[in-house]
């Protein structure tokens, strides 16, 4: 189903309206006595009655509504209705034969304190009605795109769209950017599906609103994503159409309450700008979590009140100069902010639900430039330069990651306002590139899922599923977004094929073959020939594969039967008798961190791992539960052979499981150091206990060193004793660094920030890490000599540690000249640095 869909609950009622003052402490709540005004009740919600007090107009800017049409007639609404246009109908006036956009016009504008009906959020406004729908709501984006280029060619700055598609399409992008280049404001529904974002509220400078019930939390049917702007009452009661009333929900309702407000702040603002207005709803809204930004509420509950009483910030986000302070924001979306100068950092943390690529779009004046630092999930560091209006990637891995921002003028004195806009991109499946028939990614043939995207335009994706004996054969293919509406296809090679496509967006596509026999079938998973673009979102696609397997590995009952695997390699086998038993063996060449992995194994089936060296002599056994399909024995490893059997509780012969040996050779008893620039530092201080690494082996040289690291490292390798007791909020005694924190304070190496936190995880900036070991050797700095960097100067607070270092030769700088002392600096940075010094 690609057009647009509206979907309500209707109820019928009839008229009136007046006006009360109500007294409460000091504040007077200004209440409208329409007759149905007691079943708004969304409206004290969002505290429109305090609203009310500073305004309740705006009759000097049109809003567009975009919709079904409105009801021109309506004794509610005509006096706040101005010219419009009917697209479906051209020769015809634009009025509502659905009853929708009669629902939104009242939200929005249903005159006030006219004894009659309900009152609007504007009890005088000037609302243009846009006919974009057919009778039953449905539309597409063609009419879409003219409804609102006609409202913005016509004076309108602001434009209500209560519909949406899963489709994106440049068409419309460019639609969107219009506006926005001409200063207009879009606010937009998410949608009622219980799924992602739809468009238009999905691209970066519309604003987004989902729906909320009565006691605050997100309806079940509100779409959420990183679009999400904020959200806004679901249940409405408002006009409709024949002159009466009803009550409506969904985010179609939320949508135009957002609009009317903004429209109170703009009538009273008149020199703000479309951006400012989207700015300021976002850092007004009622924050829920009170953990900022998220892809349910987004910034939070719509709140007019603070809308119109608040003062604008420049920089809503601030203080954000740490990483504990970071404040979240969508990887799909545009914002505003500022550098107070050119010392100020911005930090702010994304979270990306799939592994991908976050671009990053700053803008600002293109003679400017900024220092990006990305700091990965993993904990991989990115160092990019952006230039005012350039967009960069950044690679990420699913989960948190973070961004620190700073002009790269560090002498710049004045304020330096900015946008950034970020967007994602879905990672490439690891089964590319399948897009032809004869590239076809070869599946096992066995029951298997495997994992999707559409990465890419008019993405293909072939599987060759080899059938090795007669069976049959189950094919479905599910997806996690309503942007993805997928068709099967499928055909065994040298036959004719079928294609199967029967569910609406995101519905599930299934086909049964009930006798399959030796050969290749072929399945091709492609998205609706409609959406062509790259999606965000994931399809599964799961095979079913039931017959007697063999397994390739027998015989191998006995150890001098093993069958000799190679690391990496997936084998595949069965326990296909009570007394079942299946050797194998492989060799380490070096010490290593070797992972023995088991996996596939059969719903309520537990298998036993018994390792044995090659003396044979026991080294460690593991267990599945009946209720895990997988297990793993892991450790280090000296070179040698090494013996694995595996027994089952009971036998199974149509699922085979899955066995992966992987070795990882050891440098120090780290698997990711071999080669690494500071791997004899690394040793080095390894050896002496001045550092260690993770439980997993690994030393993650470029992972950032916090704060906590640091402080730690440098007590054990100065040998710190005495110490003092600290006091820091977010450092409790039970803290593993609070030992080190406590003696690198009593020898004044390092303290906590003026609001007395320590920030143990904060990264720590090279310039602090200059810092901190020089004190360690009790280095005060020195005036006099030559700047030693170009991107440092005598008003820098590091100036004079960065000279006597560099005199010494215990620092250096990159190869044009600069220091960076405000980047992260790396574990591996802070140990070469560390090594150096202590020689």
């Amino acid at each position: 189903m690609n057009g647009i869909h509206l979907k309500h609950t209707i109820y019928s009622s009839f008229l009136g309206l007046t006006i009360f003052l109500t007294f409460t402490g000091t504040v007077y709540a200004l209440e409208a006595d329409d007759p149905f005004y007691a079943k708004q009740t969304y409206l004290k919600q969002i505290h429109m009655n305090e609203a009310w007090n500073v305004t309740q107009s705006n009759s000097g800017m049109i809003i567009a509504v975009v919709d079904t049409g409105v009801d021109l007639a309506h004794p509610d609404l005509k006096p706040n209705l101005v010219p419009g246009v009917n697209l479906i109908h051209p020769k015809q006036p634009p009025a509502d034969d659905n009853g929708h956009g009669t629902n939104v016009a009242g939200v929005i504008g249903a005159v006030g304190n006219n004894d009659r009906g309900v009152a609007g959020m504007l009890w005088n406004a000037r609302i243009m009605p846009i006919k974009a729908l057919e009778a039953d709501g449905s539309g597409g984006e063609q009419k879409l795109g003219e409804g609102i280029r006609y409202a913005v060619d016509h004076g309108a700055k602001i434009v209500v769209l209560s519909l949406g598609l899963n489709k994106y399409s440049a068409y419309m992008n460019d639609i969107v950017r219009y506006a926005e280049e001409r200063d207009v404001l879009l606010v937009a529904a998410t949608g009622n599906e219980g799924n992602r974002v739809k468009y238009p509220a999905a691209y970066p400078t519309v604003l987004a609103v989902g729906g909320v019930n009565a006691n605050g939390t997100v309806n079940e049917l509100s779409n959420t994503g990183p679009e999400v702007d904020v959200v806004a009452p679901w249940d409405v009661f408002s006009t409709a159409i024949g002159g009466s009333y009803e009550a409506k929900d969904g985010t179609s309702m939320a949508a135009p309450q957002v609009a009317a407000a903004a429209a109170l702040l703009w009538g009273r603002n008149p020199e703000m700008k479309a951006y400012q207005i989207r700015q300021k709803i976002r850092q007004t809204a009622e924050d829920p979590t009170g953990k900022g930004w998220n892809p349910g509420t987004g910034y939070g509950l719509l709140r007019v009140d603070r809308l119109l009483n608040e003062p604008y910030l420049a920089d809503m986000y601030e203080p954000n100069n740490r990483k504990d302070q970071a404040k979240v924001i969508s990887v799909s979306k545009k914002i505003t902010a500022s550098f107070s100068d050119g010392t100020d950092n911005d930090w702010y943390a994304t979270d990306a639900s799939y592994d991908g690529t976050v671009n990053v779009t700053l803008e600002l004046d293109s003679s400017l430039s900024v220092n990006v630092q990305h700091t990965d999930a993993s904990g991989v560091l990115t160092t990019k330069t952006v230039q005012g209006g350039q967009t960069v990637p950044f690679k990420v891995t699913k989960g948190r990651s973070y961004f620190q921002l700073q002009l790269s003028d560090r002498n710049r004195k004045v304020e330096t306002p900015y946008g950034l806009t970020t967007s994602f991109d879905i990672y490439r499946d690891p089964y590319e590139d399948n897009d032809r028939q004869f590239k076809a990614f070869v599946l096992p043939s066995r029951s298997v899922k495997v994992k999707g995207t559409f990465h890419q335009y008019n993405d293909v994706d072939w599987y060759e599923f080899p059938v090795q004996q007669t069976g049959s054969l189950r094919i479905h293919v599910m997806t996690d977004t309503a942007r993805i509406d997928p068709v099967l296809l499928v055909q065994k090679q040298g036959e004719k094929s079928v294609t199967i496509d029967e569910g609406d967006d995101g519905a599930t596509e299934s086909y049964y073959l009930p006798e399959v026999f030796p050969g290749s079938y072929y399945i091709r998973v492609t998205n609706v020939k409609d959406y062509t673009n790259p999606i965000v979102g994931e399809y599964t696609l799961a095979i079913e594969y039931d017959a007697k397997l063999i397994d390739p590995n027998e015989p191998n009952n006995r150890s001098y039967q093993a069958t000799a695997i190679s690391m990496d390699t997936p084998y595949n086998g069965l326990i296909d008798k009570s007394d079942d038993v299946d050797w194998f063996q492989f060799k380490v060449e070096e010490e290593s961190f070797v992972r023995v992995g088991l996996s596939d194994i059969p719903s309520g089936v537990s298998m036993y791992m018994h390792l044995y060296d090659g003396s044979m002599n026991s080294m460690a056994t593991s267990m599945n539960s009946s209720s895990s399909d997988s297990q793993e024995l892991s450790g280090r490893f000296k070179p040698g052979t090494y013996y694995l059997k595996l027994t089952a509780n009971r036998p199974f012969d149509n699922r085979m499981y899955q066995l992966l040996v992987n070795a990882k050779p050891l440098t120090g008893g780290y698997t990711d150091i071999r080669g690494h620039w500071a791997q004899n530092a690394i040793l080095n201080l390894t050896g002496k206990q001045v550092i260690n690494g993770y439980d997993n082996y690994t030393f993650q040289p470029n992972r950032p060193i916090t704060r906590a690291e640091a402080t730690a490292v440098i007590s054990r390798a100065f040998w710190l004793s005495k110490q003092k007791a600290v006091s820091y909020s977010d450092l409790p005694e039970t803290h593993w660094a609070y030992d080190h924190v406590a003696r690198a304070t009593q020898a004044g190496i390092i303290d906590g920030y003026p609001d007395r936190t320590f920030a143990p995880d904060q990264p720590v900036t090279r310039m602090e890490m200059t810092a901190m070991l020089a004190r360690s050797m009790n280095m005060t700095g020195k005036r006099r000599g030559a700047l030693p960097f170009t991107d440092v100067d005598e008003e820098y607070w590091g100036t004079g540690l960065l000279k006597q270092m560099k005199a010494e030769g215990l620092i250096g700088g990159y190869a044009d000249g600069s220091f960076r002392p405000e980047q992260q600096a790396t574990r591996a940075e802070f140990v070469q640095m560390l090594m150096g010094i202590l020689k």
